[in-house]
């Protein structure tokens, strides 16, 4: 979605977001290491440059989120009211801006769905809590999921090309190891074959069912959210087994 250059605001349409995908508030558990005296300036700068990108990473998510996922950096630039050499400068090029924003995307993304693994009681009751939030997570805006998961386009991309994968492998992993966990504590000893191969097969069948729901028109044939957060859960629990039983003829 093309819009002119310069450095007009585009104004952004508010949306509902109670998860947080467009409009987060950047929190950080690690401290910025102590300035040594004399260098008060130098610190006051970095401390300037780290809420800088942190606004441009919000600016950018908000700009995606409403220009779709193919926006260019002149977009995003023109919708965050600044120049496209200011993102280049903090970012690199866009693959550096997926990565940044993926980066805190991926991030809360976890942390949801750790949180809504840890109140189930049963390991099936874990799978659709996080299945669920999952897709709760990446339905408040598909555009910024998709903007954040698939590779840069970028041919000139200084960055390397395995830095936003890597996150996004990271994200992935994390997220098989939750589910392993309880499996290991519910089977028990001698199950290494399940719990080594199936996490990671579950990750591949929940990403791509839900990337497909996600991208699927509105239509009365698609499953609603927790219809389809409980359609796939039962495809990781049983498969389809059920589906291909004969009925029985009366």
């Amino acid at each position: 979605m093309g819009i002119s250059s310069g450095h007009v605001r585009l104004p952004i349409p508010s949306v509902p977001d109670t998860l947080g995908i467009v409009n987060f508030q950047q929190t950080s558990t690690s401290a910025t290491p102590a300035a040594a005296p004399g260098d008060g300036r130098s610190s006051r700068w970095q401390s300037h440059r780290e809420e800088r990108r942190r606004e441009l990473i919000k600016s950018a998510r908000r700009a995606v989120h409403a220009l779709g996922s193919d926006a260019s950096m002149e977009d995003i630039a023109t919708a965050a009211g600044t120049s496209k050499s200011v993102f280049y400068r903090y970012f690199g090029d866009k693959a550096g801006l997926q990565q940044a924003v993926g980066e805190v995307v991926l991030s809360q993304m976890q942390r949801r769905i750790r949180e809504a693994a840890q109140s189930a009681d049963t390991p099936r009751e874990g799978l659709l809590a996080m299945v669920t939030a999952y897709l709760q997570m990446a339905s408040t805006s598909p555009n910024v999921y998709t903007f954040v998961t698939r590779p840069a386009a970028d041919a000139d991309s200084a960055q390397d090309p395995g830095a936003g994968s890597a996150a996004l492998g990271h994200f992935f992993d994390s997220v098989a190891e939750m589910i392993a966990a309880p499996m290991r504590s519910h089977l028990g000893d001698g199950k290494e074959a399940v719990i080594g191969y199936w996490p990671k097969a579950a990750i591949g069948m929940v990403r791509n069912a839900g990337e497909q729901w996600l991208t699927t028109p509105a239509s009365p044939a698609k499953p609603g959210q927790e219809a389809m957060a409980r359609q796939i859960t039962d495809w990781l629990c049983v498969g389809i087994a059920p589906e291909l039983i004969p009925s029985t003829r009366t």
